[in-house]
């Protein structure tokens, strides 16, 4: 009998969860998103948030880091040394370290001993304004691979100070465009990752908000698997695969074409192995974000599945475990969906009866 594939849980959407359920406002002038906390003395709040997320039987939390970067700290307004009415315009980037430590050690704290920490990396597209990634129209200055590679290493070194003990993955997340998966992995050596994080195993995942079953950038799944998954000399291969910022009814069909195109691959004589597979969609109900408004908008036509989010989900990793391709599964939930949403997954994965929650590999 096959050994059942181990199913690790994730947490949800941690800037709409502070939004809809701690009162807490972002805007243009709140570049850093849910990290904007870190430097606003409301530390408070992302700890409740993560730790809403435990309680409901995540089994890893994912940092408030999605949406940080150089530019967002210099635009930031940040209370004065030793006081708190009195604010400041921008964080140099010798001081933004120390906040990025704070962010690991607050999802640490929350994890727990039995828990793991994965490191939130959004796209540049998110720390544009607006943001793109779910477009994957970046500035002119951003359009090739060169540009992007200098960009995430530039961001992957700010994290130098972080304590090597509590980050146990880096996800790479809802990047839109090829030349950026491609860039992110050819930061995957000793060389390019600083020392507080090698060895860590690495997800990348993508979105797919349109109806044509590919990236932002028009890029196909297949073309996605091999610029994820192919093995390349001197490189880490990434320890999983995922899909993330998209509707869950997408799910299903996307993660067929997965499959099918590692297998493809694999028996075209690819240096391929299988990776565990990421998921976590959207928990809205046919919402879609407005990235100028920064508001959730009711999608023309939109008719809403009939299963509930978590029912939908669990049928989604029940197939593929049954199918016994990946090495393990995570799965979790993006914008929207909160510490409820998680809660109802976990009880509906337990329901199938042989759900693992034990560390995956």
């Amino acid at each position: 009998m096959a050994t059942p594939i181990p199913v690790q849980i994730l947490d949800g959407g941690m800037g709409t969860t502070l939004e809809d359920m701690h009162d807490i406002t972002f805007s243009f002038e709140t570049p850093l998103w849910s990290s904007h906390l870190l430097v606003s003395g409301e530390e408070d709040k992302l700890s409740d948030c993560h730790e809403a997320f435990k309680q409901a039987g995540a089994n890893i939390i994912s940092t408030a880091t999605y949406q940080i970067s150089i530019n967002g700290f210099a635009a930031t307004k940040a209370p004065r040394s030793g006081t708190v009415d009195e604010e400041r315009e921008g964080i140099e980037k010798e001081e933004i370290p120390r906040f990025l430590s704070r962010a690991v050690v607050l999802a640490a704290n929350a994890a727990g001993t039995e828990g793991k920490v994965a490191l939130s990396l959004g796209p540049y597209g998110a720390t544009m304004i607006p943001s793109t990634e779910y477009s994957g129209r970046y500035d002119p200055e951003h359009q090739h691979v060169q540009a992007l590679g200098k960009w995430h290493k530039e961001r992957l070194d700010l994290f130098k100070d972080v304590d090597p003990n509590q980050v146990n993955y880096i996800a790479f997340e809802t990047v839109p465009r090829l030349d950026e998966i491609v860039a992110i992995r050819n930061l995957l050596s000793a060389d390019n990752i600083p020392t507080s994080l090698r060895g860590r195993p690495v997800w990348i995942s993508s979105p797919y908000p349109n109806d044509d079953g590919k990236l932002p950038d028009g890029s196909t799944v297949e073309e996605v698997v091999k610029a994820v998954l192919t093995h390349r000399e001197g490189l880490e291969t990434p320890w999983g695969i995922g899909i993330n910022c998209t509707k869950v009814e997408k799910l299903d069909s996307l993660v067929k074409r997965y499959e099918d195109a590692i297998q493809t691959c694999i028996k075209n004589g690819e240096q391929m192995a299988w990776p565990s597979l990421v998921l976590y969609p959207d928990g809205t109900k046919g919402e879609v974000y407005n990235t100028a408004t920064k508001t959730w908008e009711l999608s023309p036509g939109h008719k809403e599945t009939e299963a509930p989010w978590e029912t939908v989900l669990a049928s989604v990793v029940e197939a593929a475990r049954q199918r016994g391709n990946w090495k393990s599964i995570v799965v979790g939930g993006c914008c929207k969906a909160s510490p409820e949403h998680i809660r109802r997954l976990r009880r509906t994965l337990q329901d199938y009866g042989h759900m693992s929650t034990s560390p995956a590999a």
